[in-house]
């Protein structure tokens, strides 16, 4: 497990060897510092508090300034916990930047998506409109009647409809890391994160297992199994 807080820069593309063009996304990832390490004897699980942009100390509560303080780091916008593999190796104040991951690294980036304002429920859940013949009136685009008769006579809760569309928490799993960067603290992964550009993200390593795609072609076993392909099967014997 490898992680890291940093922040969307926005999309571009790059050339890989063979001059096919990847979509990518810049991430400035880092520096972070090590503000807290939480412990097993004293906290009941094991994890590393990372910390990510600096701030003013008169933004910060009394208590968030006392936690600063008590662990000798400048005070930090944001904070995250991750369990990471190099937890016995880290201390309090230890710097970590954008080289902790390696080209081919597969990682989940996690970020609040854009906010969409107020929007209909054929906008925010992709729902049916209504008939367009006549008759139809100016209710192409309702939601139409949701409430269901005298039993239960309410609306079950998570039923779809209008409201505030976006600004939710979304992960992207299992994006291969193409391009690193630790002087310019640059992270590139191939493909599309959530947020806006400048929107706060957490790079972490991905929890999919990676398994090798078997690129080799091989003749089935199966006498059952109906290929055309396969000249080995019953059917194409018999024929």
């Amino acid at each position: 497990m490898k992680a890291i807080i940093g922040r969307k820069v926005g999309m571009s593309q790059i050339f890989d060897a063979n001059g096919q063009v990847i979509p990518v996304t810049v991430i400035e990832a880092g520096p972070c510092v090590v503000a807290q390490k939480k412990t097993a004897e004293k906290d009941g699980y094991k994890a590393v508090q990372l910390g990510y942009e600096d701030v003013s100390e008169k933004k910060l509560t009394k208590p968030e300034q006392g936690h600063f303080q008590k662990a000798g780091v400048a005070p930090k916008k944001y904070l995250k916990e991750f369990n990471l593999d190099n937890y016995e190796e880290l201390n309090i104040g230890d710097i970590i930047k954008a080289d902790t991951f390696a080209e081919g690294d597969h990682v989940d980036v996690t970020g609040i998506s854009k906010g969409k304002g107020y929007a209909g429920v054929v906008k925010r859940h992709n729902a049916q409109r209504t008939p367009m013949s006549h008759g139809g009136g100016p209710v192409h685009r309702h939601a139409g009647s949701m409430g269901a008769c005298s039993t239960p006579s309410r609306i079950f809760k998570g039923k779809i409809g209008a409201g505030h569309m976006g600004v939710e928490q979304v992960t992207v799993q299992n994006l291969d890391v193409v391009k690193v960067d630790p002087e310019m603290n640059m992270l590139v992964v191939r493909g599309a994160i959530p947020g806006p550009k400048g929107g706060v993200v957490y790079v972490h390593t991905t929890v999919k297992t990676i398994r090798e795609k078997n690129t080799d072609v091989s003749i089935s076993n199966n006498p059952q199994k109906a290929s055309g392909r396969n000249p080995q099967k019953a059917s194409a014997r018999n024929k």
